[in-house]
């Protein structure tokens, strides 16, 4: 797909460096069309209703990636936001409104993959995607996280149990469901 086509998605790519910011859009200029902005004020000028998705960076100096995460959503945009960071995960991801985390450095097939998955016209049902939103979580935080830290932890259990819940139904009304799932766990979420 041309990235001047106009049923290219958009994507708003946010991090409070630029460069970084730059080589993310040339990466994927020949899928997308991108929309950069260099910081968190930046971010939330840029967002609109014509962005389709979001790569988030986390940690930045002038808004938290998680307070433009919060606004986002509070203006009412329900676009895939994919965090983008170096930081570490932690149990408080449990509780955060985005669809998927990628640790740094984030390979070119990482990256493209993610978004392929999230901005697939099957991956729009609400529940299949509240479904592999929990599982990249639980996925990262199995990743990063020791098995006390986690056995310890009520919203992991919660999570673990949501996800448990929603997975035969959706297996149920979704072709292909399992594999679809094997195929979001082979993205490599972490460093």
């Amino acid at each position: 797909m041309s990235p001047t086509a106009d049923a290219a998605p958009l994507v708003l790519i946010v991090d409070d460096e630029e460069d970084v910011a730059e080589t993310y859009a040339l990466r994927l200029q020949t899928t997308y069309r991108t929309r950069v902005a260099t910081g968190g004020e930046a971010a939330l000028s840029a967002m609109d209703d014509d962005v389709d998705a979001v790569l988030l960076d986390r940690r930045m100096p002038d808004m938290h990636g998680d307070e433009v995460l919060e606004r986002i959503r509070e203006r009412g945009y329900d676009v895939p936001v994919i965090m983008a960071t170096a930081v570490d995960p932690d149990l408080n991801i449990l509780e955060m409104d985005f669809d998927d985390y990628l640790c740094k450095p984030i390979f070119d097939e990482t990256l493209r993959d993610t978004l392929d998955q999230h901005l697939d016209g099957q991956a729009s049902e609400e529940q299949l995607d509240r479904f592999l939103s929990l599982v990249s979580k639980i996925d990262v935080l199995e990743g990063e996280l020791t098995h006390a830290e986690l056995a310890d932890s009520e919203e992991y259990h919660r999570a673990k149990e949501r996800a448990d819940d929603l997975a035969p139904q959706l297996r149920e009304e979704i072709d292909g469901f399992d594999a679809l799932v094997e195929t979001h766990r082979e993205i490599e979420r972490e460093a």
